[in-house]
């Protein structure tokens, strides 16, 4: 945590509010976090009271609006939902301003994260098309536009979707300048990477995610660590899902959009079937926000 907020603090243009939300910890987080408050009058923290589990997705998405629900949304033109396990370079947030500032229809955007093994650093593998969930960086009127995030697994991919949906562009770059370090490997739980991977396939069925296209993502996941346990944990996570008739996102609509594009992303790959519904989805876009 003290890397993350270091780091944060490093950057070359501030935040100009950073609230951390204490969520229930029974460590040295409360002192911790006190003394950068202490330090940085651009600091405050929330604690909210241990829940007595975690839960992730929903209680990441809790902590998030702890802190969101703190602020008048108005008085700032970008939000970023940030995790407290990341390394971020020093002109992380200048470069994510810059290039949102040339394209107004860029909505959410973020570097790609990276984990160290050793001296190495080795990529999470992010697609392109999503903004990374750990530095979720948005133009709140995009954020406000999408409703937010929903407080379930896999709010991080339906908020991507949704953006591209109302017209918006959401990605990320692999710009060495505003990669950043992963302190805690991406997919993973308190109860061990595979409990992660079935977590992250009912999140896909969740979100409505074709069958087809899951299953192949699976399938190419069996080929990266854990191999083949990783990609089969997350198939069974779906399936076994299916097979309870779990719940599914309401918005039906954004759910055939969502599988459009995955069937389409089966055929000609995620790049251009992204570019595809972004070229599609522009007259939206400016018709919504009187663009010629």
């Amino acid at each position: 945590m003290r890397q993350t907020l270091d780091s944060v603090a490093r950057q070359s243009i501030l935040p100009a509010k950073w609230v951390i939300v204490d969520d229930g910890s029974t460590d040295e987080t409360a002192e911790i976090l006190a003394e950068y408050a202490g330090k940085f009058k651009w600091i405050s923290v929330i604690t909210k009271e241990n829940r007595g589990s975690r839960a992730v997705g929903p209680g990441v998405i809790e902590a998030f609006y702890k802190g969101y629900d703190s602020i008048n949304p108005t008085d700032f033109d970008y939000i970023c939902k940030l995790d407290m396990d990341l390394i971020l370079p020093t002109d992380y947030f200048k470069i994510l301003m810059e290039k949102m500032e040339e394209n107004p229809r860029l909505g959410c955007f973020s570097g790609k994260p990276y984990y160290m093994d050793g001296d190495r650093q080795v990529s999470e593998k992010c697609g392109d098309e999503m903004c990374v969930g750990a530095s979720k960086f948005y133009r709140r009127q995009c954020f406000e536009e999408i409703g937010g995030f929903v407080r379930e697994v896999m709010w991080d991919a339906i908020d991507c979707h949704r953006c591209r949906y109302l017209g918006w562009i959401a990605c990320s770059s692999d710009d060495p300048n505003i990669r950043f370090i992963h302190l805690r490997p991406m997919g993973s739980s308190q109860n061990g990477i595979l409990t992660g991977r079935m977590r992250h396939g009912y999140g896909q069925y969740y979100m409505g995610s074709s069958i087809i296209y899951f299953m192949a993502t699976a399938a190419y996941r069996m080929m990266r660590p854990p191999y083949i346990i990783g990609g089969l944990a997350m198939a069974w996570g779906y399936l076994r899902s299916l097979l309870k008739r779990k719940p599914q996102q309401s918005d039906r609509g954004l759910i055939s959009f969502i599988r459009k594009y995955q069937h389409r992303a089966l055929l000609v790959g995620k790049k251009q079937a992204v570019d595809e519904i972004n070229d599609a989805m522009k007259p939206k876009w400016e018709q919504a926000h009187h663009e010629s």
